[in-house]
C-alpha cells in the first residue's frame, strides 16, 4: 500500500465527536499526530520514510480534514481523541500502539497516556507543555491578529503568519512547507488556530501528570531551533524518558529532512521490538 492508497477509518470519541485516520503501510502500527494548521497530508513527505516498517496511521485531529468537531474546544477532548483511535487501532492490530506527536499534535497526545493501555511508546517532537508556556505562546495581540485576518477571509495570510512570527519558520522553511500538497489543508484548518495558540497558556506543564505517563517516551528537539520547548522539567518528571536532538533541524524536521526523523523512530520504536 502507498501513499496514494490510504485507508480510511474512524471511530467516535469520548464525547460522540467521529475522529476519522488513513492509513498505509506494513508492519507494527504507528498513529501520527499533526500539530496546528494542517490534517493528516502534513505527512506525506515523512509517510513514505515510515510504511516499509510500520503500518502508518495518520489521523485528523478534530475541527478538520475528515473527522467532526464539538461546540467547544478543550486540550482534553484531544487527549481522549488520540487515546479513542489508540484502542481502535489496537482493537485491528491486535497489539498495541505506538504514537508519534509533532508540535499541537504532541501536546494532544501528552494526556493519552493515562486514558488508555493500548499506548505502547511514545515520541513527541517539541511538543509537551511548559513550565512557561510564553516561551511558545504568542501574545494576545497576535492570537487578535490572527482572528481579526481569518473574519476577513484571509486564512492563508493567517497561516503564513503563523509560521513566520510565532512558529520562527525561515524563509527557506516556508517556502518548503508552502510547495507541499498538504499546504491546501493547512489553509482549511486556518479556523482552529486561535483555539490551541491560547490553549498553551491554560495548561503549564504539570509534573505529576508527566510522572503519571508510564510508557517509554522520546522527545526530540532541533538542535538549531531556538532553547525555548523547555524540555528538562519534563524529562526529569517522566518515570522512562529519553530526550533526542535533530542535528541541524529546527521545528518542522520532518518536513525537510523527513529521512532524519524516521531513523530516530524505527530506532526508538523498532530497535528492540
Amino acid at each position: 500500500m502507498t501513499t496514494n492508497e490510504l485507508r480510511t477509518s474512524q471511530t467516535t470519541s469520548a464525547d460522540d465527536t467521529t475522529i476519522a485516520w488513513f492509513s498505509s503501510g506494513e508492519g507494527p502500527p504507528l498513529l501520527l499526530v499533526h500539530g496546528s494548521a494542517g490534517d493528516h497530508s502534513r505527512w506525506n513527505t515523512l509517510r513514505p520514510h515510515l510504511e516499509p516498517h510500520f503500518t502508518v496511521h495518520a489521523m485528523d485531529r478534530r475541527g478538520r480534514g475528515a473527522s467532526g468537531d464539538g461546540p467547544e474546544y478543550a486540550i482534553e477532548r484531544e487527549h481522549e481523541d488520540v487515546a479513542a483511535v489508540v484502542d481502535a487501532i489496537a482493537d485491528e492490530h491486535g497489539q498495541s500502539v505506538d504514537v508519534y506527536g509533532h508540535s499541537h499534535g504532541g501536546f494532544a497526545a501528552f494526556g493519552a497516556p493515562v486514558l488508555t493501555a493500548n499506548l505502547r511508546r511514545l515520541v513527541l517532537y517539541e511538543a509537551w507543555p511548559m513550565e512557561d508556556p510564553s516561551a511558545v505562546t504568542p501574545p494576545v495581540e497576535f492570537v487578535e491578529r490572527m482572528e481579526a485576518l481569518l473574519a476577513e477571509g484571509k486564512d492563508e495570510e493567517a497561516v503564513v503568519t503563523l509560521f513566520r512570527d510565532a512558529v520562527g519558520s525561515t524563509d527557506e522553511e516556508l517556502q518548503i512547507v508552502r510547495s507541499q500538497p498538504s499546504w491546501p489543508g493547512r489553509v482549511a484548518a486556518a479556523h482552529t488556530l486561535p483555539r490551541e495558540l491560547r490553549v498553551h497558556d491554560e495548561h503549564r506543564f504539570d509534573p505529576e501528570a508527566a510522572a503519571r505517563i508510564a510508557v517509554p517516551t522520546l522527545l526530540l528537539v532541533g538542535a538549531d531551533a531556538p532553547d525555548r520547548f523547555q524540555p528538562e522539567p519534563v524529562l526529569d518528571a517522566l518515570p522512562d524518558g529519553e530526550l533526542a536532538e535533530l542535528a541541524g533541524q529546527e521545528h518542522e524536521a520532518d518536513i525537510v529532512a523527513p529521512q532524519l526523523v524516521a531513523e530516530q523512530l524505527v530506532r526508538f520504536l523498532l530497535d528492540d521490538a
